[in-house]
């Protein structure tokens, strides 16, 4: 057995205090696998996004803790924590969280230039030939679709080479045929290049493109499901909302 990509044990995350207190996160154990596609899911408050934000390193729980390969974040000042993101965590978000003034290329490039690096030549052409960018690299985002926008930040998430990518919604904000081409991409991630995925949604046929989902229910952990079909994520829902 491979070192799982993220290991959380324990994590809690509360937000307001007194009567007005709510438990994010409460208690939650989980291995995210290395070279899996795994699916968050459960109801509206029960956690998903708190989830991912805290093993991103977007968000600091109040105690538990998290680590990306032998990295605990709670050990990182920072400065660690921003070069630990930049280097080995991608993001794909649902509103694509491009630079509008930045055509295609640059916004793929930019984590890299930040950094003061280059991408792998050869990495790089196989990432924009994967999601089918060639001849749209000089466009701006105002001039490609939402579809293409996503697949401009799946590249971006995927050009550094990342130890695991956290995609949020990322077919929130788009059309069925957009939204299949993207959940294609990231599975092809996965399958192609060994990529580890961890992707928040609510969508059961967007979850039926995973290896694995995770259902949370008030801020714990209640069920997975391993080869999941649409029908079977609908069916598990029901049940873990009841």
């Amino acid at each position: 057995m491979s070192e799982p990509a993220a290991r959380i044990r324990d994590l809690v995350k509360t937000y307001g205090s007194g009567d007005a207190l709510v438990r994010a996160l409460d208690g939650v154990s989980l291995d995210l696998e290395a070279g899996e596609f795994t699916a968050i899911m459960g109801p509206s408050g029960s956690g998903k996004s708190t989830l991912m934000h805290c093993a991103a390193a977007l968000d600091r729980a109040d105690s538990g803790t998290v680590h990306i390969g032998d990295q605990e974040l709670g050990r990182l000042g920072d400065r660690a924590l921003t070069r630990l993101r930049r280097d080995r965590i991608g993001f794909v978000f649902q509103a694509y969280n491009l630079i509008p003034t930045l055509n295609a290329e640059e916004n793929i490039r930019l984590p890299q230039a930040i950094a003061g690096r280059k991408p792998d030549a050869q990495w790089y052409d196989e990432v924009v030939d994967t999601v089918g960018l060639r001849d749209r690299l000089s466009h701006k985002p105002h001039e490609l679709s939402g579809g293409q926008q996503q697949r401009v930040a799946v590249a971006r998430a995927l050009v550094g080479r990342p130890q695991i990518v956290f995609a949020d919604e990322p077919t929130g904000n788009l059309d069925s045929k957009s939204g299949a081409e993207i959940l294609e991409l990231l599975r092809r991630s996965v399958d192609v290049h060994h990529q580890t995925v961890v992707m928040v949604t609510h969508d059961p046929v967007a979850a039926a493109y995973t290896d694995r989902v995770v259902f949370l229910s008030d801020g714990r952990l209640v069920d997975e499901l391993r080869e999941p079909d649409r029908e079977r994520v609908i069916a598990r829902m029901a049940a873990a909302e009841r």
